[in-house]
């Protein structure tokens, strides 16, 4: 699956070692939305894989990445004039997600139904989604996606999804998390990741009181304080909002940068886009099964640390070298 993400990125560095022996490529659909392009791939057998495309050297490419708002994990957006965008990717109402990627899944999403039908009525009945990096993120949604629409009907019941996702950073928040690992449960979703790449770490995460689940020891912190005595209500009550203003402010922020400054960049390049409202929210977490291909002190001989070199980690070279340890 790594090969074949190689192999959708187009880069140059593309050598027949790193082409894939047992997939051949058979569709490359046309590029859409900011900059995003998927393959689809087969083998000789039933597998077919949808790989999407990660980040790209174009800047509307960069831009899907930090339009990086939360909004709901169900509902719908205006992605052109004549394509409105309905997505169901949770069970959970508090589920929020990746404002950039779940446009980019949009964009693709008619693509990738088509092809699915045409390779069901062809006789494939397992389907991969793979991609590397951004392509990652958004496939964790497409995942998602087309889960649902087999839990309506939508889709045949007897396709069977399986995802490997890639450097992938963390794609919403933890009712996501929790309602993704749910569904993708038994072993049918992993992401791999080098320890010591700085992708997966990415978007940043701001965690507030209103985070929690309902019932916390947070949601009360008021009236329990105002049942203390003076001085210890004077100084409790000074802490916690030391404590919870920062929080709710950086939250504020990041929904305004993130979300309404990078939309309008966005609006630039997709006219006819329409964004649903953003969330206040910014708790992204890490999400599905993770394979760890951890990054140890003979990993660092080959790939030493370098602040010149931001993305040496995050590139499939360190990662098909750490899978090649792992597999020894």
């Amino acid at each position: 699956m790594l090969k074949i993400a190689v192999c959708v990125a187009d880069t140059p560095w593309v050598t027949p070692k790193l082409i894939p022996q047992k997939f051949k490529l058979v569709y490359r659909s046309p590029v859409t939305g900011l900059d995003n392009r998927w393959d689809l791939w087969v083998d000789q057998g039933n597998i077919a894989v949808i790989s999407i495309r990660g980040t790209t050297p174009n800047p509307e490419s960069w831009l899907e990445n930090f339009y990086a708002a939360m909004v709901p994990a169900t509902g719908s957006m205006k992605l052109t004039n004549d394509y409105q965008f309905e997505y169901k990717l949770s069970e959970n109402p508090r589920s929020a997600v990746h404002i950039g990627w779940l446009m980019a899944t949009g964009f693709i999403a008619k693509g990738v139904l088509a092809k699915i039908d045409s390779c069901y009525r062809n006789g494939y009945r397992d389907v991969i989604i793979t991609g590397h990096s951004q392509g990652g993120g958004i496939s964790y949604l497409m995942t998602a996606y087309l889960l649902y629409l087999q839990k309506t009907g939508t889709l045949p019941a007897d396709i069977r999804f399986k995802t490997y996702c890639s450097a992938a950073p963390k794609p919403g928040n933890l009712y996501f998390a929790y309602d993704y690992e749910t569904i993708t449960s038994g072993g049918w979703a992993f992401n791999v990741v080098n320890s010591a790449d700085w992708v997966p770490e990415t978007p940043l995460s701001i965690q507030t009181i209103i985070d929690f689940n309902t019932v916390n020891p947070f949601v009360n912190a008021k009236k329990t304080i105002k049942k203390q005595n003076f001085p210890t209500r004077l100084v409790m009550n000074y802490a916690f909002r030391r404590l919870d203003r920062p929080t709710k402010r950086a939250v504020k922020n990041y929904r305004k940068y993130l979300g309404l400054t990078a939309g309008k960049f966005v609006n630039k390049s997709l006219p006819e886009y329409q964004a649903p409202a953003y969330l206040y929210e910014n708790n992204y977490v890490r999400t599905g099964t993770t394979i760890v291909l951890y990054a140890d002190e003979e990993y660092y001989k080959n790939y030493p640390n370098d602040p010149e070199k931001i993305f040496r980690h995050h590139m499939a070279g360190p990662y098909l070298y750490l899978i090649r340890f792992l597999r020894e």
